[in-house]
């Protein structure tokens, strides 16, 4: 199968991220009227793809280009409860990145008063389609070269 082209969105210029904003939903919360801890997971990987999507990287264009990314691991350290209706703004950023996996920081705080409610850390690796580990900086270092501008120095 021929290699795809591949375009990114991107300005020249270094880009500010803007951090991913979640409403709470009453669904989301518990018997105990507090967001439930399997939520947090769910809030991670939406800001994991506004992330990217901001960045020019967004899941829809990986898996054109026949790219998948699961999770090898997930940590969350709970530093206060949210509730129902109240918006908590997640910011997200490339800890480690080495074209073969990398790793993200979730800093999720309260929009109101910006007290730090978790700070998580997520794990990936990069596959193809059939499931073998790919290097994105041998198939596509123009990708490689973006995640690079993004991570964390």
């Amino acid at each position: 199968m021929p290699k795809q082209e591949l375009s990114l969105n991107h300005e020249p210029e270094k880009m500010e991220i803007r951090p991913y904003e979640h409403r709470t939903q009453y669904y989301e919360t518990d018997q105990m009227g507090i967001i439930h801890q399997t939520h947090y997971m769910k809030w991670m990987e939406e800001a994991r793809m506004n992330l990217m999507n901001q960045i020019g990287l967004g899941y829809k264009q990986m898996e054109a280009l026949e790219i998948i990314s699961p999770v090898l691991s997930v940590s969350i350290d709970y530093r206060s409860m949210v509730h129902f209706d109240e918006a908590v703004v997640i910011e997200t950023r490339i800890l480690k990145y080495d074209g073969i996996k990398m790793e993200l920081e979730y800093i999720m705080s309260d929009k109101a008063t910006g007290e730090v409610r978790a700070v998580a850390k997520s794990s990936h690796c990069f596959l193809n389609r059939t499931g073998a580990h790919i290097s994105l900086k041998r198939i596509y270092p123009e990708l490689d070269t973006k995640f690079f501008e993004f991570k964390d120095a």
